[in-house]
This record gives C-alpha cells, sequence and structure tokens, in this order.
C-alpha cells in the first residue's frame, strides 16, 4: 500500500475539522402569542360546543379552530375541560373592595372577566360636598376620593390597578344628589337640565346609560318623568336604562310598567337589576311579571333582566324604615330617629303593611330571615351573623326598635340580608333566555379587612351556581344558553365593542372551567369561601388565573359604552 492512499482518510477528517459547522436550523416565528388547545369551545353564542383551539395575539383572539400546525409562544392544554368568553357580572358592588385589593380574588375564581358597577349611584359625577360624604360612609374598606367627573372615578381605578375589567352605568341617585341633594322635591327647570348634561358628558366618557334604585332614599323622590328625561339624554349615545325597580313586591306588576314605559318612552334597551318577587304574599306575582316582559318584548321593545340565584337578598336597615325619615341624608335621618315623636311614628309604619313604600322587613315575614352582616361601630362587630330576632331578644326590645338604636349607635344603614324569595322561583327566572347574572355584590378575598363584615354568598358562589347548581344539577338551563347568558346577551345589551364571544378580532378576555366539577361553596352561615372548578381566566390576553391561582397580573381596564368620543380616534 502506498504512503499517499493512506494519507486520505486522514487528510479528509483535518479538512473536515477546518470547515464551518452548518447554522443550525432558524427557530420558527410564533404564530401566537397564546394557543389554548384541545378545549370544547362555548364560543358565548348559545350553539353547540366544538372542539377547537384558539390563538391569542396580543389582547385579542386571532383565530379559532384547528390551529394543530401554529406556533405559540406560550400553549396551555384545555383537553376535556370548557372554554369560554370571561363572565359578565351585570350587577357588581366590586368597586371599593377593588380600590382595597384589585385582584378581585372571589369572583376572578369564577370567571368573572368584566364587572358592571351603577345600580342607582356611580364613581362620578361628584360635588366637593359628596367627595366628602363618600369617604364618611365608607365602612371597613376605605380609599380617598379625589376625582369629580364620571370617567375621572372609573380612570382612577383602573391607574389603582385591577384584575378584572370595569364597565358603569351613571348613577340617577348620583346625578340627583349632584343637583337636588336629599330633599323630597322634584328638580326645577334648571336642575333637570343639568342633570341631563351630566347625563350627556358621562355618555361621552363611556358610561353605559342610566341606573336607578328606586326603592331608596332619596332615589324614591324621582318621578316617572324625571327618569324618562335623563334617559332620553343617555339615549342620545345610545345608552340604556337599568333599574332597581321601585317596588319588588307589593307594586311589582306596577313597576314593571313603569321600567317598560321608561325604556319606551326614551327609546332605549331597559333591563330590570335582580328580577325576583319579594315576599311570599308576591311569589305568584313573577309568572305576571314576566308575562309583561315577554309581551312587551314580543312587541319589539328591548327588555331584560339580571338575577343572583339566591332565595335571599342583602341591603340595608334602610330599606326597612319609610323613606320620608331619610329625607336629607344619613345625618338627618338618625337625628330624626332619635326624636321620640317620630321614633314612635316610624316604628308604626315599620309594622304596617304597604304597598306606598317597600318594606323588606315585613316582606321577610319574621324577625329571624332577617341577617345582620355589616356594621362600622367596632362594638357592635359581635352582632355580626346574628339575626334581628335574636339581638332584638338579647336587648329586650322589639325588631323594630331594635332596628332603629343598630342604625343610631351604628352611624350607617346597618348591612342586611333578608330571605325573601322561593326557590320555584329562583328556577324559575333562571330558565329566561332573556336573563343574564348579576352578584349584587363586591369581589372580596378571606383576609384581611374583608373579614371585619359578612357578604352575602353569592360575593363568592353567584356564577358558580349558575353553572354547578342550576345548570349540571338541576337541568334548569343548558350549558350552551347558561354561557351564552352570562356572556354575550349581557355584552349586546350594553352594547359592548368586541366582547362577549370567542371569535376573532374579539378582546381575549377567556375562562377555562371544568363543566364537570364547578361549584359555589360559600352559605350564609360561612359566606367566605372560594367556588371551585374554574382553573384559569385570561383577561384582555393576561393570565390572571393559573390552575386556580391568582398570577398577581392586574390588566383591567374601563370599558366603555357607545357614546364614548374616543371611538371616533380608535377606529383611526
Amino acid at each position: 500500500m502506498s504512503r499517499t492512499v493512506g494519507l486520505i482518510p486522514v487528510l479528509a477528517l483535518l479538512l473536515a475539522a477546518c470547515q464551518t459547522p452548518a447554522p443550525a436550523p432558524k427557530p420558527q416565528p410564533a404564530d401566537y402569542d397564546l394557543v389554548i388547545r384541545h378545549g370544547i369551545v362555548y364560543d358565548g353564542s348559545g350553539a353547540a360546543p366544538v372542539s377547537a383551539d384558539i390563538g391569542v395575539r396580543g389582547q385579542r383572539i386571532a383565530a379559532v379552530g384547528d390551529l394543530s400546525q401554529a406556533h405559540a409562544t406560550h400553549e396551555i392544554d384545555a383537553n376535556g375541560l370548557a372554554v369560554a368568553p370571561g363572565f359578565i357580572n351585570m350587577l357588581s358592588w366590586a368597586g371599593d373592595a377593588l380600590f382595597q385589593d384589585g385582584r378581585s380574588m372571589s369572583d376572578i375564581k369564577q370567571g368573572v372577566t368584566l364587572e358592571v358597577f351603577g345600580e342607582g349611584s356611580s364613581l362620578g359625577p361628584l360635588t366637593a360636598q359628596m367627595r366628602e360624604e363618600e369617604m364618611k360612609l365608607q365602612g371597613d374598606l376605605k380609599h380617598p376620593v379625589t376625582w369629580s367627573g364620571f370617567g375621572e372615578g372609573m380612570e382612577a381605578l383602573v391607574a389603582k390597578g385591577i384584575a378584572p375589567n370595569i364597565a358603569s352605568f351613571v348613577g340617577a341617585t348620583t346625578l340627583r344628589i349632584h343637583e337636588v341633594g336629599y330633599a323630597d322635591r322634584a328638580p326645577n327647570v334648571q336642575e333637570l337640565a343639568n342633570m341631563q348634561e351630566l347625563t350627556r358628558t358621562a355618555m361621552r366618557e363611556g358610561a353605559l346609560g342610566v341606573g336607578s334604585s328606586l326603592i331608596y332614599a332619596p332615589a324614591f323622590y324621582a318621578k316617572t318623568d324625571e327618569l324618562v328625561a335623563i334617559t332620553k339624554a343617555a339615549g342620545e349615545f345610545g345608552g340604556g336604562y337599568i333599574s332597581h325597580m321601585r317596588s319588588e313586591g307589593p307594586r311589582l306588576l306596577e313597576s314593571v310598567d313603569e321600567l317598560i314605559r321608561i325604556a319606551s318612552m326614551a327609546g332605549v334597551h331597559g333591563e330590570i337589576y335582580h328580577f325576583k318577587a319579594a315576599g311570599r304574599d308576591n311569589w305568584a306575582k313573577q309568572a305576571q311579571a314576566i308575562a309583561m316582559v315577554e309581551h312587551a318584548r314580543q312587541h319589539g321593545l328591548d327588555i331584560s333582566a339580571n338575577m343572583y340565584t339566591y332565595t335571599a337578598g342583602a341591603t340595608g336597615l334602610d330599606a326597612s324604615m319609610p323613606p320620608w325619615v331619610q329625607e336629607g341624608g344619613l345625618d338627618e335621618w338618625i337625628k330624626r330617629l332619635k326624636d321620640a315623636k317620630t321614633r314612635k311614628r316610624v316604628i308604626k309604619e315599620m309594622n304596617t303593611p304597604t304597598d306606598k313604600w317597600e318594606n323588606l322587613r315585613l316582606a321577610a315575614g319574621r324577625p329571624q330571615n332577617v341577617l345582620l352582616v355589616a356594621f362600622k361601630n367596632p362594638k357592635l362587630k359581635p352582632l355580626t351573623g346574628k339575626t334581628l330576632a335574636e339581638v332584638a331578644k338579647m336587648r329586650g326590645k322589639t325588631p323594630a326598635e331594635t332596628a332603629i338604636d343598630l342604625v343610631i349607635e351604628d352611624g350607617s344603614r346597618v348591612g342586611t340580608v333578608y330571605f325573601l324569595m322561593s326557590e320555584d322561583n329562583v328556577k324559575q327566572a333562571v330558565a329566561l333566555p332573556w336573563v343574564a347574572f348579576g352578584s349584587d355584590e363586591g369581589s372580596e378575598a378571606p383576609e384581611g379587612d374583608f373579614l371585619k363584615s359578612q357578604p352575602h354568598p353569592r360575593a363568592y358562589g353567584n356564577f358558580a351556581r349558575v353553572l354547578g347548581k342550576y345548570v349540571r344539577e338541576e337541568k334548569v338551563a343548558t350549558l350552551s344558553d347558561a354561557i351564552r347568558r352570562l356572556t354575550s346577551l349581557p355584552a349586546k345589551n350594553l352594547k359592548l365593542r368586541d366582547r362577549g364571544e370567542l371569535k376573532a378580532g374579539d378582546y381575549a378576555d377567556i375562562v377555562i372551567f371544568d363543566a364537570a366539577t364547578i361549584a359555589d361553596h360559600a352559605t350564609f352561615d360561612e359566606p367566605q369561601q372560594y367556588a371551585t372548578g374554574v382553573r384559569d381566566v385570561f383577561v384582555n390576553g393576561v393570565q390572571v388565573l393559573k390552575d386556580g391561582e391568582h398570577t398577581g397580573a392586574k390588566p383591567g381596564v374601563f370599558v366603555r359604552g357607545p357614546g364614548w368620543t374616543g371611538w371616533k380616534t380608535e377606529a383611526k
């Protein structure tokens, strides 16, 4: 063998060693920031679910379908789980809670991605005196009130950092106090014109319409024509009218008629807050109320409702006392209650059935059905969770006397739960295709200042209860339709842009949950218990709940109504 031939393998190896290695293949660019794979997709329309993937870019959904060949920066396997649009809480009191804790724990853990405020009161418009009163009336949850305008208030909450999105009606009570104060009289021509202009300003800033709460002073003093006037102003911008009606008991049917007339005369969408028939004597009226709404809908009027899924409501002891004694605000109310002659008259009216005002103590049937849950005075905190009957017995006084004393001693309306409704009626309402859902509560966490008072269990369980108890267990509604009424129905009624469905172009507000296990656990005895079954939640494309635990992210924004002046700018 020649020496040259023997060198060939060695030279080949040396030559190979000197060559530049081939470059590594370039990583394939991601098609999406996020892909949720293999989920059972309920798109919010009410259609049957499909097995599909969801691709997200930035804040929005980019695609829904077979994305098996797509690449993503982040992927989530939702195999066997329901994937739905984020839920909309149509009646939220989460404002104070979010100023305290922006995580929105009790609602985020149920899949709620949008909190809607405005039952009578809103974060603005406020005068300097109203700002002082707002801070004075704060209970365990305190925060500075530094703004005046409606939009300023909403933006201040977003600036605090919040996990869910927020939206709001402008409060009819807020408008009335701004111009008329707490007086029992009609606004004069100029005051009403000012209220209308304040409404227009709020609509331009992003309000959804006008919200009222007519059983409470001073809202109780507003007549129908006043409500029509301010609602017409909202209607100029596409806003609607939503109301805690004048009565949910003795004059339920008359109140439904008033709401329909207001919406019709103003030419707007009308919605009933927490649809129900309160008080045993009124339970049979619910079927008639339903018939009235459906008749209006059949004749082209846009009327709907929302509800919470419990047989008890929650408000204050003010709902057990006549509105006339509350004229002038909290201080005047307490001053009158201290007067012996006035006190005697109030006690008589508290114990006398009437259809002139809403007496929830009598509607509850007996003082054992009135639960005291929130006090400001530390000396009264030990009474939290006791019934009015128990406290009256402890003090050796009648329930009416005890209620009056508690308001005086606490310097507040005293948070109260009233057992008022029938379970059969709750089921009947849950089945209605035009009924959405709202907690009528804050969004809390079982820690810190939240433990100083006791919420209604709906704060921790309302939405999980819809899907667990009433859909899976009671089969009152289908899962597809319940999700529609938690998502696209309220979004449509509120005229929200690009919210409420899982489709390309919509914001990526998404909830992933186990339809087989989702359940509420909060009770009236132990209300501060989280619901279970929701695994992941995204708000505007950002994950805020991962494997049932909060990520700490706070991507929530102010979701604006149809009249917002920024829509034209955004469109450009």
